[in-house]
């Protein structure tokens, strides 16, 4: 499990694949110097509810992966997430695409 950590406070642990794929996806949206919202469900042992943040270029962000792999990228769940990350609501954690689905299905879901 690797971690995210907004603003040398908040944090929560993501698995490495997704948040790899989170990585991209938020560098992506601030490369561009677009702000968003990113939501998490926050996991029972800390309390439980869900947590928002507000992504901009000031933010401190660091992504600390458990692993020293990089993980294979999947296009399509990078799709999902920028689809989310650009809603008025902002980015959610979407499950990854299986073979076959349409990132808008992902987003969906």
């Amino acid at each position: 499990m690797g971690r995210f950590v907004y603003d040398g406070s908040t944090r929560v642990e993501i698995e490495d694949r997704t948040l790899m794929h989170l990585q991209i996806v938020i560098g992506n949206k601030l490369r561009r110097s677009e702000p968003f919202y990113f939501t998490w469900a926050d996991d029972i042992s800390t309390g439980g509810g869900r947590t928002t943040v507000w992504v901009h270029g000031g933010a401190s962000l660091q992504f600390k992966f458990h692993g020293s792999r990089v993980p294979q990228i999947n296009p399509r769940w990078v799709e999902a997430l920028l689809m989310t990350a650009n809603s008025a609501s902002g980015l959610v954690m979407v499950r990854e695409p299986a073979n076959g689905t349409t990132a808008s299905d992902a987003a969906e879901s």
